[in-house]
């Protein structure tokens, strides 16, 4: 019996699940809810880019989608600029009971300690009137930074430190909304952009850190941020839009999870619109981009993660590593214990029935 399951958001990451949610047998799709009007009644093969007609059409009504009763939804929508729109949308999916798998908001990926309870418990409650879970995760916040990093953990003898890092060129992500007005890229250096408010880098990646902890029994005394920007030294075009000479082109940060004075465990981003910027910051793996996981121990390892796809470039396959986490734990979500689920929870997700032959 098929798993019925919704489809919230067909964007750069929505369009992937929404695919895969079509042409997997496990799967019957119920709905597709858009945030257009110019998508909505269009058939979801339609938006997907497939041939042949679902009959499921597009809706920007929540209530429809609630209404057909699927089993699970898969959320990804973009949360970074509605978060209290998307928190509700989550609190309503929850109290009708049905279980959710999402690509965000990120900082769901781990919320205790993270999350203020005026934000949280909400959820939490709603997830026990519906008897519904919620699963978000993705490739950063997401498998990069706890399913890599904490099976190496488990084969160490002692960890002095675990760090994780994005190291990738975003100029072919072609999301005006988060290139330019989340991240600030192309803004003027003494424009502050919602990433870099203060607390910002702490709320969207402290649930990485505080997983790390919470997987190595870790009570972290605090979690602290930096950053980092570097301007533009000429005027130049990206996939988002046009950069101008002056205006931010790279930015490094790092959120840390501080034991005795110490980083214990750090998320890092190391983030580029032209390869040849700021070359004396780390480099990735690969051209393009790579996700890199260093544990300083007993024994300590140095992990780089390529990707890549025949479809297109790093960033087009790392859209679709965030889409098929989500989706192909939907599953393990449904048969999970109601309430906030993450990594540590849920079973190991193997790709069951996902072979496909050359």
């Amino acid at each position: 019996m098929p798993i019925r399951v919704a489809q919230i958001g067909t964007g750069n990451v929505g369009v992937h699940a929404l695919k895969a949610l079509i042409t997997n047998p496990e799967f019957e799709l119920t709905g597709v809810w858009v945030s257009s009007d110019a998508k909505a009644g269009k058939d979801a093969a339609e938006l997907a880019g497939l041939d042949t007609p679902t009959g499921v059409s597009a809706t920007t009504d929540l209530q429809q989608i609630l209404d057909a009763k699927p089993d699970c939804v898969v959320y990804t929508a973009l949360a970074d600029n509605r978060l209290v729109e998307a928190l509700d949308d989550f609190r309503r999916i929850l109290e009708a009971g049905i279980n959710v798998a999402g690509s965000s908001a990120v900082f769901l990926q781990y919320p205790w300690q993270v999350l203020p309870a005026e934000m949280l418990t909400p959820l939490e409650e709603a997830a026990k009137a519906g008897n519904a879970s919620l699963f978000v995760n993705g490739i950063d916040p997401g498998f990069a930074n706890d399913l890599l990093p904490l099976a190496l953990a488990g084969t160490c003898q002692s960890i002095q430190q675990i760090r994780c890092m994005e190291i990738v060129d975003y100029a072919t992500y072609d999301s005006a909304a988060v290139m330019f007005d989340v991240m600030g890229f192309g803004k003027p250096m003494d424009d502050v952009p919602m990433l870099l408010q203060p607390g910002v880098l702490s709320l969207a990646w402290g649930s990485v850190v505080r997983q790390l902890a919470a997987g190595l029994g870790l009570e972290l005394d605090s979690v602290e941020q930096s950053h980092v920007r570097v301007p533009a030294p000429e005027d130049f075009t990206i996939s988002a839009g046009d950069i101008t000479k002056g205006t931010a082109a790279a930015l490094r940060f790092e959120v840390r999870g501080m034991v005795d004075g110490q980083p214990a465990v750090v998320l890092e981003h190391v983030t580029r619109l032209r390869d040849d910027l700021c070359p004396d910051w780390p480099q990735p793996a690969q051209p393009g981009g790579s996700y890199r996981v260093e544990v300083t121990g007993e024994p300590s390892y140095a992990l780089d993660l390529c990707l890549s796809s025949p479809n297109g470039d790093h960033n087009h396959a790392g859209l679709v590593a965030t889409a098929m986490r989500v989706v192909n734990a939907v599953p393990a979500v449904v048969a999970a214990e109601p309430g906030i689920r993450t990594t540590l929870d849920l079973p190991l997700v193997t790709g069951r029935g996902l072979y496909a032959r050359p």
